[in-house]
């Protein structure tokens, strides 16, 4: 059911004169590396992601305060890996719930079913399942981890001016400060001063006709074990979604027509939902409300020059089918890295696939969400049910610049798949499985047979930027145990490899590492693996020759 994407602009007060920033900035003259414009779900992983790698960043929102509606409130099971990596699935997961089943009322009749599909178990996830988690609480949880890294929201500090030149960028706020930084980041939303700043087209369409009032709310009289959606005619359908708790609120969601009129006051809202789902129910307490008008855009570019763009400011979805929030969270992920290996002397051109890798999947997205949405206008069981597409799981960078299609592969795996989860044979320290070894902010070098494990400690690495973090997993390519037999099924394994996985859990490169790859003019046979233009271009300081031996 909907998720709304509306985004209120509110009037700005002024803050102090200077706030600190959570690391000494690295570079002379400027406030920070980084302005991450937007402290919403995607401006917050950012910054996060950011911090803990020892970025200097700052992150401003126009808004008075964090945002307190439910909206998006879908977390798909990529995302919930996201959060894995981040440390925080445990804390998203105690907050929300499973997605409740749907229950379409049809006079005295109630058609209940499963909306949301489990991932199935080839995927190698520990999250399955899509969670029910109201922005709100993600919002909170995120803010909360920022705080925990000495970093802050800037909040009421309203971006209205942005430039930019070969060295640095410079943000003017409404109160007149300016903040100077090496890169900013628009995570600021469908209308993105930063985008706008750019000059960069937002290219799509919006639906002034279609719109739909979003209520936080207390309703008394209506069960909580399922969604309950009331169709009704010439466009006029309510649905209302438990939120998880041990309350009685829901997110209620009513269509409205171009000429209806909209009054959120409590007593009008009270009133409609009545008339239309129910005498018995008692609408009380709202603690949020919007009106949502669906938007379907994508940005032409991610990035110009310094100026860069994640989330709602790129693309924005129909509510339909939980992308938007997860697609943005995503593109954070993506970028956080690179901004750190470019920071740390990698070819700023590593920038430039942030966008080759995440528009193409922005643009699935909104074609799918665009789909399930004419789905949700019929109410019918048919258009209301999600399967393993939305799960993201399947996303891959696959021929893009980090990921050849022409590099090698594993009988399962290629470069710029996503990286499976599976259990270890046995336990490294306190890991279990591979999201284990992944969880943080490095690469990780996985080593699969005693050739690999040799190869793997030869393996240069610079010692600026992401650190790298080797693992031999198992010292045969050949299984002995059920264990070992399912976790080189996972990835493929036939021979001696080695796997390097990026710190956003997609592989970067595979070497095979077999006797006929020895090299022969190499003292010993040295099993090293031959040096890869595209690990040169992730890692930090190649341009100045640093590439050592080095590592984490």
């Amino acid at each position: 059911m909907p998720e709304s994407n509306d985004t209120p602009t509110p009037t700005p007060t002024p803050m102090p004169a200077s706030l600190p920033v959570s690391v000494p900035p690295a570079a002379v003259g400027v406030d920070a590396d980084v302005t991450v414009v937007g402290a919403g779900p995607a401006g917050l992983v950012l910054t996060l992601d950011l911090a803990r790698r020892g970025i200097a960043v700052r992150l401003v929102e126009r808004d008075e305060k964090r945002f307190e509606g439910s909206r998006a409130k879908g977390i798909q099971p990529r995302t919930l890996e996201v959060l894995d990596d981040l440390g925080l699935v445990d804390a998203a997961r105690a907050a929300g719930g499973a997605y409740p089943p749907m229950g379409l009322h049809l006079g005295p009749f109630t058609k209940a079913w499963r909306m949301h599909a489990t991932a199935p178990d080839g995927v190698g996830t520990p999250y399955p399942d899509l969670l029910l988690l109201p922005q709100y609480a993600t919002t909170a949880l995120l803010h909360e981890a920022v705080e925990r890294l000495g970093a802050r929201v800037d909040f009421g500090a309203r971006a209205v001016e942005i430039t930019q030149d070969d060295e640095v960028c410079t943000v003017r706020l409404a109160d007149g400060r300016l903040l100077r930084s090496r890169y900013v980041v628009g995570a600021d939303g469908g209308s993105s001063t930063v985008r706008k700043a750019a000059g960069i087209a937002f290219e799509g369409s919006t639906d002034a006709s279609d719109r739909m009032i979003l209520v936080d709310a207390a309703v008394d009289g209506l069960s909580r074990d399922h969604w309950h959606i009331w169709p009704r005619p010439r466009g006029r359908g309510v649905a209302a979604c438990p939120l998880p708790g041990d309350g009685d609120r829901f997110q209620i969601m009513i269509r409205i027509r171009p000429g209806d009129p909209v009054d959120l006051g409590e007593t009008a809202l009270a009133t409609l939902l009545r008339r239309r789902a129910g005498r018995s129910l008692t609408l009380r307490d709202i603690s949020w409300s919007s009106v949502f008008r669906p938007n379907i855009r994508l940005a032409e570019r991610y990035r110009n020059g310094r100026l860069l763009l994640c989330g709602d400011a790129a693309h924005v979805h129909t509510p339909a089918g939980a992308q938007g929030l997860n697609t943005g969270v995503q593109d954070a992920h993506n970028l956080g890295w690179k901004l750190q290996q470019v920071l740390a002397g990698a070819d700023d051109a590593l920038l430039d696939s942030y966008e080759r890798e995440r528009r193409p999947v922005a643009a699935q997205v909104l074609g799918r969400s665009t789909e399930l949405y004419e789905g949700l206008r019929r109410a019918r069981p048919g258009g209301l049910t999600r399967g393993p597409e939305e799960h993201q799981l399947g996303i891959s960078y696959f021929g893009g610049p980090l990921a050849p299609a022409d590099g090698p592969r594993t009988a399962t795996l290629r470069c710029g798949d996503r990286a499976p989860d599976a259990a270890l044979p046995e336990a490294t320290g306190t890991a279990r499985r591979l999201f284990d070894l992944y969880r943080g902010p490095h690469f990780t070098a996985l080593a699969f047979g005693a050739g690999a494990a040799a190869a793997v400690e030869r393996l240069p690495w610079p010692p600026g930027g992401a650190p790298l973090r080797r693992h031999t997993v198992q010292a045969s390519s050949t299984p002995r145990t059920p264990r070992e037999a399912a976790l080189l099924t996972a990835y493929g394994i036939t021979e001696d490899t080695v796997v390097l996985v990026r710190p956003d859990g997609y592989v970067g490169h595979i070497e095979h590492v077999g006797p006929l790859r020895r090299t022969a003019d190499r003292p010993g046979g040295d099993r090293t693996p031959a040096p890869s233009p595209v690990v040169d271009l992730m890692t930090a300081g190649t341009k100045a020759g640093t590439r050592t031996g080095a590592a984490d």
